[in-house]
This record gives structure tokens, C-alpha cells and sequence, in this order.
């Protein structure tokens, strides 16, 4: 903890983050990079995370809330979910901690923040069909990944059971099923970036940058945007 305190002090007033390992038998903190765009989120450089775990075992990971009291955010929470590893917080200057550990908590489905890669379009998709007992893949997704060449919706869902429905250019909600995910191009992205889940009653439900998860009317500019519309097998 003293380790890890001192690394916070010394990337203040940027986010730290570590790792803590045993090597024979006892704990060392392990700092690593933070490449996070933010100074106030962290994305840990993974060739330190594999540098970490070719030293020895990961048992929790650490990162630091400048400026902020070390108690966990929604982000915190789903991303330890994800981690399947405890999570220690300390806050700078203070220096107090706060500890979580993955117990299977889950945003609500609605009114979620906002953390691209942590609680984005993809995860509440994901959630969505946890709910209903279909289990999903959740890459890692880098910033601008639609820009670098990446097509993570097409590349992951077909091999995980969805199949294209064949629709009209101009979809109508009487085309659709509950549970169809409807993909859209946003931001002049060449591939689908965006997705939503079609609810039934003419409604959506999706998760966009900088807003709560929410429940729209699908039209307007939802109905336009859409390329593509996936039906998983197991909702058929």
C-alpha cells in the first residue's frame, strides 16, 4: 500500500495504476503505464500487465482518484466484474483506500454511465442477453477502434450465434423482433460503431458517448443509421 501510494503521489494529478503479485510467497505492487487519453480514467499498457504476470501471480489490481475520495464509480465496479480480480482505490492527497472485490454486481440496464470499454454499447448489449441467459463476448476495445481497422460487433457476434436478417433499406419496427441488435455507422465511421437492441413497441435500447443508458424511439436518425440487423439464434 505504501508502494502504491507513492506511485499515486508521483503520477498526481493523473490516474495511476498497478498491479499487485506474489513473487515467492509475498506481495509486491507492480506499477504499470497508464495509456488512458485521461487524466482521470486509466488504461493499463499491457505489455506491463504481461510483464506483471511472467514475474508472478496477479491478485488485485490498483489505481489511484486525484483530487477525489477513493470510493468505487460504476466504471470501477464493472470493470473489477470484469477483471475477476480485487480492486484497491486510493485517493491522492488524502490517501485513503477503498477496497471491492467482484461479487456479480451489474449496472442497471438503464440510466448506466458512460465508460467507452467498461460501460459502452457493447457491454449493455452483452448485459442485456446475460439477462436473458445468452452469453456474449466483450473484447477489449481500444479508442477509435472502428478508425484503426477493427469491426468488433461483425467479428464477434456472427461466431457467437447472431445471423443478418434480411430487412428493407428503410427498416420498419414491424420487421424486427425483440432482441434483434441493430448496428449503425456513427461519427462517419466505415463499420458499424453503434448498437442497440431492439425492445419491441417501436423502441430501442442503447448507450451513447457521454449520456446514461437510455430507452429511445427508433426513428429518425436511429432508423437511418442502421447497416445491419443480427437475430441471435437462441431468441429465433
Amino acid at each position: 500500500m505504501a508502494a502504491a501510494a507513492r506511485h499515486a503521489q508521483a503520477e498526481h494529478p493523473r490516474e495511476a495504476c498497478g498491479l499487485v503479485i506474489v513473487r515467492l510467497g509475498k506481495e509486491i505492487y507492480q506499477p504499470c503505464r497508464n495509456i488512458a487519453q485521461s487524466d482521470s480514467e486509466f488504461c493499463m499498457h499491457p505489455d506491463d500487465y504481461a510483464a506483471a504476470e511472467a514475474g508472478g501471480e496477479v491478485v488485485a489490481i490498483v489505481h489511484s482518484h486525484p483530487n477525489a475520495a477513493p470510493e468505487p464509480s460504476e466504471a470501477d465496479r464493472a470493470a473489477c466484474e470484469m477483471s475477476g480480480l480485487p480492486w484497491h482505490i486510493v485517493s491522492v492527497p488524502a490517501f485513503q483506500w477503498a477496497h471491492i472485490a467482484p461479487s456479480g454486481w451489474r449496472a442497471p440496464l438503464i440510466g448506466r454511465e458512460f465508460h467507452h470499454g467498461v460501460q459502452d454499447c457493447m457491454t449493455l448489449i452483452h448485459d442485456w442477453f446475460q439477462v436473458k441467459g445468452v452469453k456474449l463476448p466483450n473484447p477489449h476495445r481500444a479508442d477509435n477502434w472502428w478508425l484503426a481497422g477493427g469491426n468488433l460487433y461483425l467479428e464477434n457476434y456472427e461466431p457467437a450465434g447472431f445471423s443478418r436478417v434480411l430487412v428493407s433499406d428503410d427498416i420498419h419496427p414491424s420487421e424486427l423482433r425483440e432482441g434483434d441488435v441493430l448496428l449503425m455507422h456513427t461519427a462517419g465511421s466505415p463499420v458499424p460503431n453503434h448498437g442497440a437492441i431492439y425492445l419491441g413497441d417501436g423502441t430501442i435500447l442503447h448507450h451513447q458517448g457521454g449520456r446514461l443508458s437510455t430507452r429511445d424511439i427508433f426513428g429518425g436518425q436511429y432508423r437511418k443509421k442502421v447497416s445491419h440487423v443480427l437475430r441471435h439464434r437462441a431468441l429465433s
